[in-house]
């Protein structure tokens, strides 16, 4: 996950935004205007004064929390305070009570700042944590399991893709006032895969699409916008709807693995199990070897190989265990990836010593027997501490012994029976616990730091007077996909890009699927069985048919073409991301709306 490319576009968006937001305010304090970026209804006029909050409550009318811009700034923390709109039920960190009370006002762009710049970090942190640890792990469980390669592929693997996605839109849909950041992202997302990604992929390297995959993922993909669609309408996703989007998902999972068992049966083949491999995942770029291919490998090998053979104690193996950094990659690495790593290095150390990894590439799977007796008291204390924004971790049994000293007695006990009943060299025959273990672990601290990604994009949402919908299609869609990106584009310039291609649609079905079903789902209960929508107007609408008119698009233009694709075709979609980026920021900032009735 590379940082650069969104830095800039981040940058450069938050620039733009925060000078309309301002010009926005102060046309607002001149005039009484509500300013940029509105959406209260006509009859609702909040002046700039605190009786204008007090006359809007008492006559029970919502007020946004948007709204605080409009006050004198001598209100802002009172506002942020006593709304209830305001109010952060989740996350570590309660980011509009910092910006709007913490710091005083005339800090405010130094405060956007900063925000923005944590975000960039809180989206490298999922990154890491997704690639490195979330990944790999599910890759093992699929393998102990022996799924054949293509349900691996389109289950858990595109989980291990798609985490982030999917954790943003279940933590986003935990609240209906930010629910429009998760259709905005899903939908967002969806418009920036299948047009910049897709587009980019056509430019570098002409290529024939492979037909029958490429026609299957257009169809559910357009069946899943049109069930969103019909959700929209409603503004409601109710049971019966969020079952829809799973049993579309399981429908696709079974569509793919007979498609597949009737095409290699025609070619004689079975459907080969996964036990004899492992399914296939992207490489990490930093654990590729740049010299390789150059013949000056062995040499270096050569240079750390110690000069009698000779075993590694307990002590050794956990220091070397837990740390991120290797002394020849370092070495023969650019500056700028030696920059990059300065920032991860921090994160994968946490990572490392919180999350079990089990990796059936390796000899010994992975398999360090001090680190791994530590991981049965950090993984525990990790699932307790970020459970819910650590609620549990505080609560106490019978008011007594808090719930995470059990969990570090539990641990302790068990790790204990490990490290006496395990040796170093070989690992034991339950060591594909770990992998389930390290899956759990990783998933929480995703989830953990997604809810803390939320509550920043909609932290700026209000200082910026935007919807949550913007914030979804730019910042959170842009953050979340340039993993995709960067690995799609590197596939494709490597010589696959029918894998590249094909990843475009195939992915993301499982991120709108599984996002929006799982993500309501999980908020329902008995009493309420269905998750109510806070649109934001046209915005949403002209989301979601830029997502269907860009796949019905692809579904014509591609076999008109018989599927071959070259740079035309890209540059076509490019086109079309960029006027669909321009009409949604100008409906935003309401120069495009709807006449009055």
């Amino acid at each position: 996950m590379a940082l650069g490319p969104v830095s800039g576009r981040a940058s450069c968006i938050l620039g733009v935004l925060w000078t309309l937001s301002c010009g926005a305010g102060a046309s607002g304090a001149d005039s009484g205007s509500r300013g940029v970026g509105s959406r209260m209804p006509p009859q609702l006029e909040i002046g700039n004064e605190a009786d204008g909050i007090r006359y809007a409550q008492h006559q029970d009318r919502p007020v946004d929390c948007w709204e605080v811009r409009t006050q004198n700034s001598s209100e802002w923390c009172h506002f942020i305070q006593t709304n209830p709109d305001c109010q952060m039920d989740s996350g570590f960190l309660n980011y509009l009570n910092g910006v709007f009370c913490v710091f005083p006002s005339g800090l405010l762009p130094l405060v956007v700042t900063l925000y923005a710049l944590w975000l960039l970090y809180l989206f490298l942190i999922l990154g890491v944590t997704a690639e490195k640890f979330f990944c790999p792990n599910l890759s093992a469980i699929s393998t102990n399991l022996r799924l054949a390669h293509n349900v691996a592929g389109v289950t858990f693997l595109a989980f291990g893709n798609g985490a982030p996605d999917v954790f943003s839109a279940v933590v986003a849909f935990s609240d209906p006032r930010t629910a429009g950041l998760a259709i905005g992202a899903l939908f967002g997302a969806g418009v920036f895969v299948t047009t910049v990604v897709a587009g980019g992929i056509a430019l570098l390297k002409p290529f024939t699409v492979a037909s029958r995959p490429f026609l299957r993922d257009a169809v559910f993909y357009m069946v899943a916008v049109f069930l969103t669609f019909t959700m929209l309408y409603f503004r409601r996703i109710t049971l019966a709807g969020a079952l829809s989007y799973l049993g579309l998902y399981i429908f696709y999972v079974l569509t793919v693995v007979i498609c597949t068992w009737i095409h290699r049966r025609q070619r004689g083949e079975g459907l080969s199990p996964a036990g004899s491999g492992q399914p296939e995942r992207a490489s990490d770029p930093e654990d590729e070897d740049s010299l390789s291919s150059s013949g000056h490998s062995g040499e270096y090998e050569e240079e750390y190989r110690p000069l009698l053979p000779s075993e590694e104690g307990t002590l050794q193996i956990l220091t070397k265990s837990v740390n991120p950094l290797d002394r020849r990659k370092w070495r023969r690495k650019s500056c700028y990836w030696r920059f990059l790593k300065l920032f991860k290095m921090p994160v994968e150390f946490v990572m490392l010593l919180t999350v079990p990894v089990v990796d059936p590439d390796q000899e010994d799977h992975n398999w360090k027997r001090p680190l791994n007796c530590l991981h049965l008291i950090t993984s525990p204390l990790v699932c307790i501490l970020t459970l819910k924004s650590g609620a549990y971790g505080l609560y106490k049994i019978q008011g007594v012994f808090p719930v995470w000293g059990l969990g570090i007695l539990i641990g302790a006990f068990l790790a204990a029976i490990v490290f006496c009943t395990t040796k170093n060299e070989e690992p034991p025959k339950y060591h594909c616990v770990f992998a389930f273990l390290g899956f759990l672990a990783s998933a929480l601290w995703i989830n953990a730091v997604a809810t803390e990604v939320v509550n920043i994009l909609r932290t700026l949402g209000v200082v910026f007077q935007l919807s949550n919908t913007v914030l979804g299609l730019t910042l959170l869609a842009w953050g979340n996909s340039i993993g995709d990106t960067f690995s799609d584009l590197t596939m494709a310039r490597h010589g696959y890009p029918r894998m590249a291609f094909s990843a475009c649609f195939g992915g993301i079905i499982f991120n709108m699927l599984v996002g929006v079903g799982l993500g309501c789902l999980l908020q329902m209960t008995s009493s309420q069985l269905a998750v109510k929508l806070e649109l934001d107007g046209l915005l949403v609408w002209i989301l979601a048919g830029a997502l269907g008119l860009s796949l019905v698009f692809s579904f014509i233009s591609v076999p008109a073409q018989c599927f071959q694709l070259g740079r035309g075709y890209g540059v076509c979609l490019l086109l079309y991301y960029l006027a669909f980026l321009t009409v949604a920021l100008l409906t935003e900032f309401k120069v495009i709306q709807l006449p009055a009735p």
